[in-house]
């Protein structure tokens, strides 16, 4: 009988596992095949991470951008967090209403209104100058910083959400409990409250950098091109120069990224649970 109910289970599970192969693992494997294979066989398109110094200077900005992203984000998030888990039932209906509302636009539409307020002739600089704060317009459009601003708008919603549910869980009675005994506000979420919301960050934290790390549209746009980042340069190099062999090479060093991230901040928030038990 239970030899029974182990075959019914795989060949329930075989269908899931057949598109897991065909549509993730395969492709995965063939994209590894390529940035050995193509133009030549063997590891020389892995000596572009060493010896190209421009390759280089291109990851290092993804990664800047993807910490300053993710840190922003997971700071902002969690101050608004914060205030939903304090707030009365209708003003937090209200809030999470204007921090659904940028999901259900478009990236294009945000892209280009970000464009519209930090341009030289934008919002901002018409303000900051007609204000006398600025005899010209601020260089914060078109570049690295335009970038940021606009990637961390984009993902402030995944950086709450996680947020909100992990602080949503924490017993409020442990707090009540340390400010009976004397302890300050302040003391009390130190001590008790951040420990306790760790995880949480940690998962928003995890959230935007992945998700940062594949960012191509948005970023094109916002610098105008002037700002490179892995994903465009995969881009650049299978669809318009034809080099399969490099733009395999950042796709699978994307992903070890992407794995090795991943890893490491679900170990350092078990670690934390571990911690706060």
């Amino acid at each position: 009988m239970a030899g029974r109910l182990k075959w019914d289970a795989l060949v329930m599970a075989a269908p899931a596992v057949l598109l897991i192969v065909g549509f993730f693992l395969l492709p995965l494997l063939r994209i590894f095949a390529l940035s050995v294979t193509e133009p030549t066989p063997g590891f020389g398109n892995y000596a572009h991470l060493v010896n190209d110094a421009g390759l280089r200077n291109i990851m290092l900005i993804t990664l800047r951008i993807c910490i300053l992203t993710s840190v922003v984000a997971g700071l902002l998030g969690y101050i608004v967090a914060y205030t939903l888990v304090h707030s009365s039932e209708r003003l937090r209906d209200v809030m999470f209403f204007f921090i659904l509302v940028p999901l259900w636009l478009s990236g294009l539409v945000r892209a280009f209104a970000w464009i519209m307020i930090l341009r030289r002739d934008g919002l901002i600089n018409v303000a900051v100058q007609w204000l006398g704060l600025s005899q010209g317009p601020l260089p914060i459009g078109y570049n690295e910083f335009a970038v940021v601003v606009a990637m961390v708008h984009y993902m402030l919603p995944y950086a709450i959400l996680p947020l909100y549910a992990n602080m949503r869980d924490i017993d409020r009675q442990l707090i009540r409990a340390a400010r009976g005994l004397g302890a300050t506000r302040g003391y009390a979420f130190r001590r008790i409250f951040f420990p306790l919301s760790v995880p949480g960050l940690f998962s928003a934290l995890t959230l935007v950098f992945i998700m940062s790390l594949g960012f191509y549209v948005l970023p094109l746009l916002i610098s105008g091109g002037r700002v490179s980042m892995i994903a465009e340069y995969i881009a650049v190099n299978v669809l318009d120069t034809s080099n399969w062999g490099l733009g395999s090479l950042l796709a699978v060093t994307l992903l070890v990224l992407v794995f090795a991230t991943s890893r490491s901040l679900v170990t350092a928030s078990r670690r934390s649970i571990s911690a706060n038990s």
